[in-house]
C-alpha cells in the first residue's frame, strides 16, 4: 500500500511503532511525511514514518491505560 493511500489515524489512537523496539504512542496529527506520536505516559512527541507504525492491539491499549493510570496514581502529569 503506498503511503498516500494509508488512511491517516484519529487522534488520540495509540499506535506502535515496530521499528523502534515496540514503542506505543499516542497518534496527534501530521509533521509533513511523519506521523507524530506522543508517549502514553507523557513527554516529548516524537516522530516516525507511517509504514513503521501499526495501531496497537487491544492487550497493548490495556497495558498503556494501565501504565497511565499507575503515573496518575502517583500524582505525577502527564
Amino acid at each position: 500500500m503506498c503511503l498516500q493511500e494509508r488512511p491517516i489515524p484519529k487522534a488520540g489512537m495509540l499506535m506502535v511503532e515496530t521499528a523502534r523496539g515496540g514503542r506505543v504512542g499516542e497518534f496527534r496529527g501530521l509533521a509533513g511525511p511523519y506521523w507524530s506520536l506522543r508517549p502514553i505516559c507523557g513527554g516529548a512527541e516524537w516522530e516516525a514514518t507511517p509504514d513503521g507504525l501499526r495501531e496497537a492491539t487491544p492487550a497493548e491499549r490495556m497495558q498503556a491505560q494501565t501504565a497511565r493510570q499507575k503515573v496518575h496514581g502517583r500524582g505525577e502529569f502527564l
